[in-house]
């Protein structure tokens, strides 16, 4: 098992497995907000690539939150995961709509103050996050880059359990998770720095890779 040192070492190994994609013209990285930025930063450095973000909301079931019931993404992009969806009435849902878009709407002002709103058509995207525990907001993401245009998704992250690993081999083009040990536990183990990254850190980020 390897301890990162944060997320920006950890970037720098994950770009190792990465390399084919360097001079790429249609690959841009995607960092997951906002654990997954410093990890992109890293990764869109050495494949020299451009890096941006991709907000994702989990659209959770009223009574448990954690259970997904469909994700929402920039440009009103929204995906539904039918079997749970289907439990729920039309109120329900879109309460819960409002309530995440609005949170979506903050973060995506703050991140993308300058810059041109999203755009994946004909992109390969790069989906890059700190960690997959359960794999639901990266499936997400998937999802949500694909409604975007994405001609082609892979998802890479430093560390993964392996059933979030093996559920999104079957969403992703390609997935590419650098360790899965068999008695996960949770991302931060795998850190020595796993500090929550706060929104000014991901607008430096983005800044510094203009």
């Amino acid at each position: 098992m390897t301890t990162y040192r944060d997320r920006t070492a950890a970037g720098a190994q994950l770009a190792d497995r990465l390399t084919a994609l360097i001079g790429d013209p249609d690959v841009v990285v995607l960092g997951l907000v906002r654990g997954g930025v410093p990890v992109a930063a890293a990764v869109a450095h050495r494949l020299r690539a451009p890096l941006d973000v991709l907000v994702v909301r989990k659209l959770g079931v009223p009574w448990a939150p954690e259970v997904a019931f469909g994700a929402i993404g920039p440009g009103g992009v929204q995906v539904r995961n039918e079997i749970p969806a289907s439990g729920l009435e039309p109120g329900q849902i879109d309460e819960v709509v409002r309530a995440e878009s609005a949170e979506l709407q903050r973060r995506e002002g703050l991140y993308r103050a300058g810059r041109a709103p999203l755009d994946l058509r004909g992109c390969v995207a790069v989906i890059v996050d700190d960690g997959l525990a359960t794999g639901a907001t990266a499936r997400a993401a998937v999802g949500v880059a694909r409604e975007l245009g994405a001609r082609r998704v892979i998802v890479a992250v430093p560390v993964g359990s392996v059933p979030a690993y093996e559920a999104l081999v079957g969403v992703a083009d390609e997935v590419i998770c650098a360790q899965r040990p068999a008695d996960f536990g949770a991302v931060s183990r795998y850190y020595e720095d796993f500090h929550e990254v706060p929104d000014a850190e991901v607008v430096d980020v983005l800044q510094a890779q203009g």
